[in-house]
């Protein structure tokens, strides 16, 4: 649903910019067929987005028509951008230049006054580099798992002992300073958590695992929440 509803946002800002767009540029642009632009474009027009011309002769807006400005609340907007600043500076280098293009997208269609309050936040993520390595670790691991590959890691422990593992990739925790991995250990065939600043090294292993019910960042949240209660009973 989100992957169309920013196809049909899309389509609005190329028509924007353009006074003439056929359906094929449109589907090439999208990477989509043109089948697929004809609903969109009469989905657009039926929600009152006032589309001119028809399949097979091109589209256009009719002039004068413009996206209202986003209407975010003043705390809204502040939270927004002190979330971006703190993915950009503790995130992997490829998040992090995604949330400096959504924060670019942001101040773009904010009210002026909305913007004005965006630049003057004083919310700050300051980068002081203590550990440069994690941002190229984040990345290989936020890939991998996207992709569900197997990681092979090279990891000292609180005690300071160097082990070797190949690890299932479930998900990324931020504690603080630090980014956690929750992750299957074949070793252990279990759940383990591994600190991305405590690696030594994080590489593919050339080969993908199967997610299953038991195998998975849910099913480990569940274990987690199960243990606190019975902690609390105790």
């Amino acid at each position: 649903m989100s992957r169309r509803a920013d196809r049909l946002f899309q389509i609005v800002q190329i028509l924007r910019g353009k006074r003439h767009v056929t359906a094929r540029l449109l589907a090439e642009r999208l990477a989509v067929s043109e089948r697929t632009i004809y609903r969109d474009i009469q989905d657009l027009s039926l929600s009152g987005v006032p589309v001119r011309g028809e399949a097979g002769s091109g589209y256009s807006l009719l002039a004068g028509f413009d996206l209202p400005p986003l209407m975010l609340t003043p705390g809204e907007v502040e939270a927004t951008i002190a979330a971006l600043r703190m993915v950009q500076t503790w995130s992997g280098n490829a998040m992090a230049q995604a949330a400096e293009s959504a924060h670019e997208k942001l101040l773009a269609v904010l009210s002026p006054e909305r913007r004005l309050i965006a630049e003057r936040s004083r919310i700050l993520a300051p980068d002081f580099d203590r550990y440069p390595q994690v941002r190229h670790w984040f990345d290989v691991c936020h890939e991998a798992i996207n992709s569900l590959q197997v990681l092979h890691i090279r990891y000292q422990d609180e005690q300071g002992r160097a082990t070797q593992r190949n690890i299932y990739p479930l998900g990324l925790s931020f504690w603080g300073e630090h980014w956690v991995m929750v992750s299957w250990c074949e070793t252990r065939e279990d759940y383990r958590c591994f600190r991305l600043d405590r690696c030594s090294d994080i590489s593919l292993a050339g080969r993908a695992f199967s997610p299953r019910a038991d195998l998975s960042l849910q099913d480990f949240l569940r274990r987690q929440k199960r243990e606190k209660r019975e902690k609390e009973r105790e």
